[in-house]
């Protein structure tokens, strides 16, 4: 695993329909988009760690805040695609895709994930975490159900598994999506058309399960605040203030 060489990439669109120029927004001082390559850019196995962007207004704002930056066509329909035109070029073995709106991830969230490819069958890896309670129900927190090796059986945004005795089950799991590939995983993945369960469910990874391409789950350190609206914004500078 050690002589493996390890690319982080940060894909960052300045088009949020959520939360407008949501990269861009400062927290703490800092746009959200260099919090998330600080935090990736401190774990030594990855090197580089870049910004992936269409918008010459992001990579400006990171250039001048000593952040790399590659260039992407503005075609990319999704941030695989940016990982995928970065991984030409730049070569590694593996690809994490990071996403630009995590700015309370931490260097050690990169540990387990990449700890599940000192398994030869591992070619796709991410992350969960235990759900809280308030999300149980909630679609915007996405749950995984796994099989008792890691391997991801379905990512949904209903809650699953069903409790059908009630039985008061709080074992549900929270995706969290950061994502590693091999590189002929990650062009396989991207090369693929968009699958009727991920046209169903708005969840670009059930395109790999629908393929047959498996995913392994690694549990993260902790929950993150995945910025999508303007109290996900101020909750993560609660969060990086108290840190600083």
């Amino acid at each position: 695993m050690s002589t493996l060489r390890i690319a982080g990439v940060i894909p960052a669109r300045l088009g949020s329909t959520r939360l407008s120029r949501k990269v861009l927004r400062p927290i703490a001082g800092r746009p959200m988009v260099e919090w998330v390559w600080r935090a990736a850019a401190a774990c030594t196995r990855m090197d580089p760690v870049v910004v992936a962007t269409d918008s010459d207004e992001v990579a400006g704002v990171c250039r001048e805040r000593g952040v790399p930056v590659r260039m992407t066509s503005p075609e990319c329909p999704s941030g695989s695609d940016r990982v995928r035109e970065v991984a030409r070029q730049i070569d590694a073995d593996i690809y994490v895709n990071i996403q630009g709106d995590e700015p309370t991830l931490t260097p050690e969230f990169f540990t387990p994930l990449l700890a599940l490819f000192d398994r030869p069958e591992v070619d796709v890896a991410t992350l969960a975490v235990p759900c809280p309670p308030h999300e149980f129900t909630n679609p915007n927190a996405v749950k995984v159900v796994t099989a008792l090796d890691g391997r991801a059986l379905y990512f949904s945004r209903a809650t699953i598994p069903f409790d059908r005795d009630a039985t008061g089950y709080a074992g549900y799991r929270k995706h969290l999506g950061i994502y590693a590939y091999r590189k002929a995983a990650l062009e396989r993945f991207a090369a693929l058309p968009p699958s009727p369960l991920e046209r169903l469910e708005k969840l670009e990874q059930l395109r790999l399960l629908e393929n047959g391409m498996a995913v392994y789950v690694a549990d993260a350190p902790r929950d993150t605040i995945g910025v999508d609206t303007e109290e996900d914004l101020a909750r993560a500078e609660a969060e990086l203030r108290s840190r600083i």
